[in-house]
């Protein structure tokens, strides 16, 4: 999985008064959990862009004033409801040997033949949950549609990998081909067709 470094200062304090300032000043306010105590700082808010506003997913390195250097996964993020601000980060310590659990964007490849009859493909999850150590944590997860005719779904059971864990039930369709009016109106005239008599051939005089 991609990583993207972000740099920033511990913060001193955590008041209501210093975080205020702090966001005024064009800072973020983030909390590091997982390892022990919580480790409060702070980031310009300019460097959350390529991780924020983006669907791909990436691990964070924390590189701190001090020297000090943390591998993190961004946990959850706070909005200011009008102006769209980014109010408070909260980010979770990754270690080399221990799972953790993130969502990873999905992708298709190839053209589905159903979708050359009339079909449209329906991305159902545009996201799946992974659970695996941080090395082995996807950037994406890729599916060919190139074998799927009109009504042909790919379940979670088909992409599963010895490399991570999908935290979804066997059963849950990803992608499909859907059948559009107009493809259920052909097959609807084709079944007709095949399953209308044949006329009768005039009796010979």
């Amino acid at each position: 999985m991609k990583s993207l470094t972000i740099k920033g200062s511990k913060r001193e304090s955590v008041g209501k008064k210093a975080t205020k300032a702090l966001r005024n000043a064009g800072s973020v306010p983030c909390v590091l959990y997982g390892g022990g105590e919580p480790l409060h700082f702070s980031a310009d808010e300019r460097q959350f862009k390529n991780l924020v506003y983006t669907p791909e997913t990436h691990t964070v390195m924390i590189a701190l004033e001090d020297g000090s250097k943390h591998e993190a996964i961004m946990q959850d993020i706070q909005f200011h409801p009008v102006s769209d601000q980014i109010l408070h980060v909260d980010f979770f310590r990754l270690f080399p040997d221990k799972e953790v659990t993130v969502s990873v964007p999905v992708k298709t490849e190839g053209v589905a033949p159903g979708i050359i009859k009339g079909g449209a493909l329906s991305l159902n999850l545009k996201k799946l949950k992974v659970r695996a150590i941080p090395t082995n944590l996807p950037d994406a997860i890729t599916i060919s549609v190139d074998k799927l005719d009109l009504g042909g779904k790919v379940y979670v059971s088909e992409i599963r990998t010895d490399a991570y864990k999908l935290m979804h039930p066997d059963n849950v369709v990803i992608v499909q081909v859907k059948m559009s009016r107009a493809a259920m109106k052909s097959v609807s005239e084709e079944v007709a067709t095949e399953a209308a008599p044949a006329e009768e051939a005039p009796a010979a005089e």
